[in-house]
């Protein structure tokens, strides 16, 4: 009776002290008509970060490469989206940072496409902490970002919509994003499980996740790695992945 009291005691200790799980939560949302897989990230409690190639300079691609290089390191992937405009090399649009090293320059003034529709941002996460930031506020705060990716446009701007969006476009897309906290407390990503506009996606992060900053990833290829959802989309090649590990050792 002793040792089994002994060991009910140990594995009340060893529970007490074992760290929360992982923090790192999806739901379907359904707003306005439109469906939404929503995942939110602590990005004090997990390794949130930035991937795009490997050692040996080869873009990932697809979650499959990334986690089986993550795997070769005795890490797991928990989570992965995504993570900005690309070009057909796969090297990023915009400015991009990776564990401080920095592959691309902040691109602040006009250019093509979505990524042009300005103003445009910048997702940086920093020492426990993440933030949407606008191109123009970025450059003028120049923020301590361990990895950072520009992408654009931003949805939501201090909690306005996007000036150019239209209520009642016709430009509907799959389309995937990332909204912050004002104190970078919260990451939370977000993919359409249907077509949408820039309008509809933006008042998603505005009205329902009550998020004050928000920025457009990507459309068409957007996609979503969440083991946990059962969820690990396959299609064209990827640039920058924003993703969640974990240690296996």
């Amino acid at each position: 009776m002793r040792r089994i009291a002994a060991c009910l005691a140990l594995l009340t200790a060893t529970l007490a002290i074992a760290p929360a799980a992982q923090a790192v939560t999806c739901r379907d949302i359904d707003h306005e008509g439109n469906a939404y897989v929503v995942c939110e990230v602590d990005p004090e409690r997990e390794n949130l970060r930035l991937f795009r190639a490997d050692e040996s300079g080869d873009a990932y691609g697809h979650f499959s490469l990334l986690k089986a290089d993550l795997a070769s390191k005795g890490k797991d992937l928990v989570f992965a989206m995504n993570a900005g405009m690309y070009h057909e090399d796969r090297s990023p649009v915009g400015y991009y940072l990776e564990d401080g090293r920095e592959e691309m320059r902040v691109i602040s003034g006009p250019s093509q496409g979505n990524f042009g529709l300005l103003p445009n941002g910048i997702f940086c996460i920093g020492e426990g902490w993440a933030r949407v930031i606008e191109t123009r506020d970025f450059l003028a705060r120049r923020p301590r970002c361990r990895h950072a990716t520009q992408s654009g446009p931003m949805l939501v701007i201090e909690g306005a919509l996007h000036p150019r969006f239209l209520p009642d476009s016709s430009s509907r897309y799959i389309r995937n994003g990332v909204g912050t906290s004002a104190n970078g407390d919260r990451a939370v990503f977000a993919i359409s499980q249907n077509t949408v506009t820039f309008h509809e996606f933006a008042r998603l992060f505005r009205d329902v996740l009550k998020l004050p900053n928000a920025l457009f990833l990507d459309g068409n290829i957007s996609r979503l790695y969440a083991p946990q959802i059962n969820r690990a989309d396959l299609g064209r090649r990827m640039g920058p992945i924003v993703a969640v590990t974990e240690s296996t050792r």
